[in-house]
This record gives structure tokens, sequence and C-alpha cells, in this order.
């Protein structure tokens, strides 16, 4: 079965409103969050000051017979020329050869950069492929990575809502780390504090995780993590800029005892294939909308998987893409959940995506059975992007 076409469209998917009032605004609306940019104080107080904010559309694979599948692409204005000129030479291809069409996606950036926005694209394009092969066997895509490795998935929360997500069932919470290097020992204090209150409020038999979001430097997070040791966090996370390999050294030697994850900016396997051989992390974390796709995330957690690692997908639980790849690999124990919906709103009112996306209840999910990746959307939700 050959692709016929590869488009990138729009899709009007029918919004629902909530029927239940909120107690309050969710935490992330106002609360400031460490992250690259803290050392500029025009744009410190909170990331929406200077996080781009680009459209998001889809990628629509055609096969000969009519099927089709989709793969979200953002930051979508950006990658139009990408997506067409990998489309001029995937169109005409076998469908089914969705490794021969990611060998050929990573080779045909190389003039440009197979990294960053181009990756962003062939993720798009191979979640497409995925979607598309699914429902062309009539079958989940987990059925396609040999079924599913788990009865169902344990789902951590992320957020500052912690006694929100506590209520709702949640046993593991991930918060956002409000300060950094340019906050000073006293940015330290805070942290500190902001910690503790979240481990009195979950407790003892609860996990606890903190997200660093690429905002610290060697010193800070040593700093940061030996402080912190009391509270026992399962993991820190993005502690560093992405790029800075020989950081991600330099905090493994210091901070023997602390478990690390990274991953979520990190771009085709070989970061983390470095990462493994070095190892520099304990728990990869790949974001399969950005990474290269299902194709390379599949690549990290074999690999992983070898080497005794752990793979936990950036907000896995957030498209159908991650919940099936989870679900199968035996890699992946977790999944993560940012729960951005204001307290007091049932998860089933507000969070779901698209139709047919699983919610967690109870801090569990189980994905959806539907042909591809079960994505609910309708062909006539369908139009041009341009």
């Amino acid at each position: 079965m050959k692709i016929a076409d590869i488009s990138i469209v729009r899709a009007d998917i029918p919004r629902q409103t909530p029927a239940t009032p909120a107690r309050r605004a969710p935490w992330h609306t106002e609360a400031e969050v460490a992250n690259p940019m803290s050392r500029y104080p025009k744009v410190k107080r909170h990331r929406s000051l200077w996080v781009p904010q680009w459209e998001q559309a889809w990628c629509k694979v055609t096969a000969e017979n009519g099927a089709w599948g989709l793969g979200l692409l953002w930051p979508a204005r950006p990658l139009v020329p990408v997506v067409e000129h990998l489309a001029a030479h995937l169109t005409g291809e076998d469908c089914l050869a969705i490794e021969k069409l990611a060998d050929m996606m990573f080779r045909l950036t190389k003039p440009y950069g197979s990294t960053g926005l181009a990756s962003y694209a062939i993720s798009a394009l191979d979640l497409a492929l995925w979607d598309l092969t699914g429902k062309l066997f009539d079958k989940p895509v987990y059925s396609l990575l040999g079924g599913p490795q788990k009865e169902r998935l344990f789902c951590y929360a992320t957020g500052n809502d912690v006694d929100w997500y506590l209520e709702l069932g949640f046993k593991a919470f991930k918060l956002a780390c409000p300060y950094g290097p340019a906050d000073g020992l006293d940015g330290i204090h805070r942290n500190e504090a902001f910690v503790a209150q979240a481990r009195e409020t979950i407790g003892d038999d609860c996990e606890l995780m903190l997200d660093c979001w690429m905002a610290f430097d060697v010193e800070y997070t040593v700093r940061l993590a030996e402080t912190l040791r009391p509270y026992r966090l399962k993991w820190i996370e993005e502690y560093l800029a992405p790029e800075d390999f020989d950081s991600h050294a330099a905090v493994r030697e210091r901070l023997p005892w602390q478990t690390l994850a990274t991953g979520e900016h990190w771009y085709t396997h070989y970061p983390f294939q470095w990462a493994i051989k070095h190892k520099v992390v304990d728990i990869l974390q790949p974001d399969i909308n950005w990474c290269g796709g299902l194709t390379t995330c599949r690549k990290v957690a074999n690999t992983a998987d070898a080497a005794g690692l752990s793979v936990i997908l950036h907000a896995g639980a957030h498209t159908p893409y991650g919940q099936h790849f989870s679900y199968a690999m035996p890699a992946t124990p977790w999944i993560e959940c940012f729960v951005g919906t204001a307290p007091g709103v049932p998860l089933e009112e507000a969070w779901r995506q698209v139709p047919g996306q699983a919610v967690p209840k109870d801090g569990w999910l189980v994905p959806n059975d539907a042909p591809g990746f079960g994505l609910g959307i309708l062909e006539n939700w369908l139009e041009p992007f341009q």
C-alpha cells in the first residue's frame, strides 16, 4: 500500500465545556517557574512572557485505498516548508515501511539539521504513519508494538496544585521548581520550603519529584539536591541546558545518590544513546511528539531496557500517541499527566485533548483500543491548513 498524499490540516474539534465550577484558578496561570530566561528580569515572572505562542495543526497521511492517519504538528507554521520537503519524497513510498521512511526523513533533513524544529515535523509524520498502519490492520498501535506489556499504566501528576491531585487519586507528584540560580541562596531556601510543604501535604507514602526545566547549572543543581535530600525526591529532572553534555556528566559524578532524569528536549536517538553509554541519567524522558516520533522512542526504549534504565515519556499521557507507546514498552513503568485543569473540575470534563483519549482515573490509565491511536477525529472536521 503506497502513500497517495501528505497534507497539513486543521481539525475543528468540538470543545467540551466543563459542567463543574472551578474552586480556584490552576497554579500555572500565575506561578513563577524557574526557566532558562530567569536571569532576565523583564521576562522572569512568567514563562508566557517569552515562550512562543505558535499554533498547532496535524499531518495527514493518506494511503491509496483512502485510509488516513494523523500526527500532531507543532509549531505548525514554521514547519510547513519542512513537511512539504519531506512529503515530496515520501509520497509514493510503501506506507508500511515505517523504519525506511523514518531513516529517509532523518537523512533528508541533514542540509538544515535533523534536530529541533525539523524533528517536530519528522515526529508528526512518523506518528501519522503509525496511526495509518493501525487503521490498515484494524488494530490499536499498542498491538502493533507487541500488545499490552502491563494491565494498566501508573500515572504521576505534574503541577503544583498537589492537594487537588491527591484528591483525584494520584500517588506520585512532580513539582515545577519556582526558583533558580538567579534567586541565589534565598531561592534555595524558598525552594526547600516549597518542597517541604508538598511533602507534608502528600505524606510519606507517596512519591515526589522536581522538574527544573533547563534552569540550573552544575553548582545550583548540586546545592539544591543536597538541601532537598531529607524530602526523599524520587528524581530531579531536566536541571541543565540539554546541549551541555559535559555538565550532565559532572552532575552525575557529584550526585551519585540522586536519581536523575532528563531528555524531553533531546532530538533523534543519539543524545539518549550517549546518555545510556555514559550513565549520566537514570530515567530517559523523550517527547514522542518532538524527538522523532514513535519510531525514535522505540529505539530509545529498547536500548534503555537493555541497559537496565527506564523511559518515561515527557507528557506521555497527554496524547494517545504516548499512551499507546507506554502501554506496550517494558522499559516504561510510569506515564506523566500534566494536570493543567482547574482544581475542582473533574478530569473527564476538561482534561481530554482529543476524542478517544483515555483519561486517568484514581491515578491509573488504560489506553483506548480503537484502530490506530483511536484519535476519534472525524474526517469532516479537517480542513486545509493553508
